[in-house]
C-alpha cells in the first residue's frame, strides 16, 4: 500500500513530488511517479533540446523547488554558473542548462528514481476506499491517494492538409515534437517552418543558423510580442480571486482562452529573428496554407492569398490538440468513477483540485480552478502548493 501515486513524472508530476517530500507529507518509499519515459522529465528534456532554447521564457522563481530562490541559491553555490549567462533580462530567466541541471539536483537529491515506476497507466479504479492505479506492465498499484498529472506531449496538433501530406509524403512533413523526429542534418532542404509561436521561433533560428538562406518561417498571423504566455498578476489573488468566483464553466474556459497569448514570443526572440531577415539567413512569410503539391524531391504549400512555397522538409510547430490530455485512458475512468467535467470536458475540482476524495489533478486538468498558468511552471508550483497543503 502506497500513500500518493503520482501520474506524470514531467515538470507537474514532479514538482508535486518534491512539494509533498520536501514538506514532509511523505517519504520517497511511500509514494511512487508512473511515466513511460526512462527517466523524469524525459519529454521536457527532448523537446527543449531540439529546438536549441536557450532560455526558459518563466523567471527564476519558477522551478521545481519548494523555495523560491532555490535555482538561484544553487547558481551561487554551482561555480560553473557564476558566469553573466545564466539568467536573462530583468526577470533574471534562467538559462535552460541550468535549469535542467537544478532539476537533476533535485532528482538525486530526493532519491526520486527509488520511487519512478516506467510503464504506461491503463486503468484508475476505487476499490474498498483506495484507488488502485492498473500499469501496462500489468502491475496494480494500491494507494491512498492519486495526483494526475500529465500533460498534452502525446496529442501532438497536426492541420487536416498535413495530415494528408504525412500520409502520402511521410518523409517531408514533421512535427517538431515528434518522438521519432530524424536530425535536421538528415532532412532534405530548403526547411519550411509552420507556425508562430515561441516554439516556431526558436526552431526556425536554429535551423537558419545552420542551414543559412535555407529557411522560411510560415505564420498565420504577425507576430504577438508578450514577455510572458498570460498576465504575470495571474499568479497572486489580484486575477485568480475573482477567476474562481465565476461559478459558470463556460465563463472560466472563456475568461483562460482570453487571458492567455496564444502563439506570443517575449520582445528579444522578435529581435534575434528580425536580425536573422536582415542578414538573409532567414526568410518570413505570413499566410494560411490551403493545399500542397508534392514534386519530385518538394511539396509546393499553396496559400489562401496565392502564393506558393516551396520546401524539401515541412516542419510543423502547431502545438498540441486542444482536448482532454489522457483521453484514451482517463475517459473511461470518468464514466467508471462519475468524475464531474464541465462542457469542455476538463475535471470539475473543488478549491483542493481534488476531483473525487483523494483523487486529485494537477496541469492542464487541473486549468478550471488554478486558471491560465496552469499549464506552465508557475501552474506546476501552485498546484504542488495546494495539493501538499493537504
Amino acid at each position: 500500500m502506497h500513500q500518493w501515486v503520482i501520474i506524470g513524472g514531467g515538470i507537474q508530476g514532479l514538482t508535486v513530488a518534491t512539494f509533498l517530500l520536501k514538506k514532509n507529507k511523505t517519504t520517497i518509499n511511500k509514494i511512487r511517479i508512473v511515466d513511460p519515459n526512462p527517466k523524469p522529465l524525459e519529454n521536457w528534456k527532448r523537446c527543449t533540446s531540439t529546438i536549441s532554447m536557450p532560455y526558459l521564457r518563466s523567471p527564476s522563481v519558477h522551478h521545481l523547488d519548494t523555495d523560491p530562490f532555490s535555482l538561484q541559491s544553487f547558481s551561487k553555490k554551482e561555480k560553473v554558473y557564476q558566469g553573466s549567462n545564466d539568467f536573462y533580462g530583468r526577470y533574471k530567466r534562467p538559462s535552460l542548462h541550468m535549469f535542467n541541471d537544478h532539476c537533476d539536483h533535485l532528482v538525486d537529491d530526493l532519491e526520486i528514481m527509488k520511487a519512478y515506476v516506467r510503464s504506461k497507466v491503463s486503468n484508475v479504479e476505487k476499490s474498498n476506499g483506495y484507488w488502485k492505479v492498473y500499469l501496462q506492465t500489468g502491475e496494480v498499484l494500491q494507494t491512498e491517494k492519486v495526483v494526475i498529472a500529465i500533460g498534452m506531449s502525446d496529442q501532438l496538433h497536426l492541420p487536416e492538409w498535413a495530415s494528408r501530406l504525412k500520409k502520402q509524403r511521410p518523409n517531408s512533413l514533421f512535427h517538431v515534437f515528434d518522438k521519432d523526429l530524424p536530425s535536421f542534418e538528415n532532412m532534405d532542404g530548403p526547411f519550411v517552418v509552420v507556425g508562430g509561436g515561441i516554439t516556431a521561433t526558436h526552431l526556425a533560428i536554429k535551423l537558419a543558423t545552420l542551414f543559412p538562406g535555407e529557411v522560411t518561417m510560415l505564420k498565420r498571423h504577425s507576430f504577438r510580442v508578450h514577455d510572458f504566455d498570460s498576465n504575470p498578476e495571474w499568479l497572486g489573488p489580484k486575477m485568480r480571486h475573482p477567476f474562481i468566483k465565476i461559478k459558470d464553466y463556460e465563463n472560466r474556459r472563456k475568461a483562460i482562452k482570453s487571458a492567455r497569448h496564444k502563439g506570443s514570443i517575449p520582445s528579444e526572440l522578435r529581435n534575434r529573428i528580425s536580425h536573422l531577415v536582415r542578414s538573409k539567413k532567414l526568410a518570413i512569410k505570413d499566410g494560411i496554407i490551403n493545399d500542397f503539391v508534392g514534386q519530385y524531391n518538394d511539396v509546393q504549400l499553396l496559400l489562401e492569398n496565392g502564393e506558393k512555397i516551396t520546401g524539401g522538409s515541412i516542419l510543423l510547430a502547431t502545438g498540441f490538440e486542444q482536448g482532454l490530455p489522457g483521453k484514451e485512458w482517463l475517459d473511461p475512468v470518468i464514466k467508471q468513477e462519475k468524475l464531474p467535467c464541465a462542457k469542455c470536458g476538463y475535471p470539475i475540482v473543488n478549491h483542493m483540485l481534488e476531483w473525487a476524495p483523494n483523487l486529485y489533478v494537477s496541469g492542464a486538468l487541473a486549468e478550471l480552478e488554478v486558471g491560465p498558468i496552469a499549464r506552465n511552471i508557475s501552474g506546476a508550483r501552485v498546484a504542488a502548493n495546494i495539493i501538499s497543503s493537504i
